[in-house]
């Protein structure tokens, strides 16, 4: 199988009415507030992956600041996943500041077949993995029942972009530490924490942590496959295009330059992504 592990699609009305979007949450207005900035629904991601040869996609909530644009855009999610059951797979929208309304909110997506929660993204939603007073809730709830907690990572240095937050390494790091029983999976490579797992305490400590490569190309050379598969194991990367930023096909073709054996191949591409989500009842 090949898995993208993280993709974004976003109910129709979300497209038709950007600019009121834009205006109710400042975050998604610096992402998306450019018209030519592209937002997918549900039939442009499988036309996608038709093309390019992808088995399933998990689907990415947005990080709103509101509660309640959380619970819209789950709804979309949920109902896509209803209908697509063997191509698709759904991470919850939540905002952790919400409290037991957020939990609340995740029990339901949980029962409807949400894998997890995701993709958080601290700046625009108003707090910082360091302020465990604020969202332990989350994590607690994500070490007690087991589900998966994508969050967002950004790189702490390097060229500026729409949507390069401060969720660097370090902060990362006291997340971990703080609940080492959930099961997080980094975007954007952790913002380059896998280097770090070079550290045995923090080898140690990041056994519960899986990175995907959304939006790779923009940031890294194809090497990063290599070298974070020589430093974490090959069998803790997801590849993951963040599509609609990056295309299937072209990051698909880009792939198969790397001197990756057929084994680490497979687990990358699809078989590491089949046993985090538990995807197996999907095939």
């Amino acid at each position: 199988m090949i898995v993208d592990a993280h993709t974004h699609i976003f109910p129709p009305e979300v497209a038709q009415r950007r600019e009121t979007f834009c205006m109710m949450d400042k975050f998604f207005g610096e992402l998306y507030g450019n018209p030519a900035v592209r937002i997918a629904r549900v039939e442009e991601l499988l036309a996608e992956m038709d093309g390019a040869g992808v088995d399933v996609s998990v689907l990415c909530g947005f990080g709103w600041a509101s509660h309640e644009l959380c619970v819209m855009h789950n709804d979309y999610l949920l109902d896509c996943v209803s209908r697509y059951p063997d191509r698709l797979v759904a991470l919850a929208a939540a905002q952790p500041l919400a409290g037991d309304r957020a939990l609340a909110e995740v029990e339901r997506c949980l029962a409807r077949g949400a894998r997890g929660v995701g993709e958080l993204m601290p700046d625009g939603q108003g707090y910082r993995l360091t302020e465990h007073h604020r969202i332990g809730g989350l994590f607690e709830y994500a070490s007690e029942r087991g589900f998966l907690v994508l969050t967002h990572a950004t790189e702490p240095l390097g060229h500026d972009y729409p949507g390069k937050e401060r969720v660097t390494p370090d902060t990362i790091w006291t997340l971990v530490q703080g609940y080492p029983k959930a099961r997080l999976i980094l975007g954007h490579w952790g913002g380059g924490y896998p280097f770090y797992e070079l550290m045995p305490e923090v080898r140690k400590a990041s056994r519960n942590v899986y990175y995907d490569s959304a939006a790779s190309t923009y940031l890294y050379s194809p090497e990063v496959f290599l070298r974070v598969g020589e430093i974490v194991g090959y069998d803790k990367a997801l590849w993951a295009t963040d599509y609609p930023v990056l295309r299937q096909k072209r990051f698909l073709e880009r792939m198969e330059q790397l001197s990756l054996s057929e084994e680490q191949r497979a687990a990358v591409l699809g078989g590491n992504a089949v046993k985090l989500f538990g995807l197996s009842d999907t095939e």
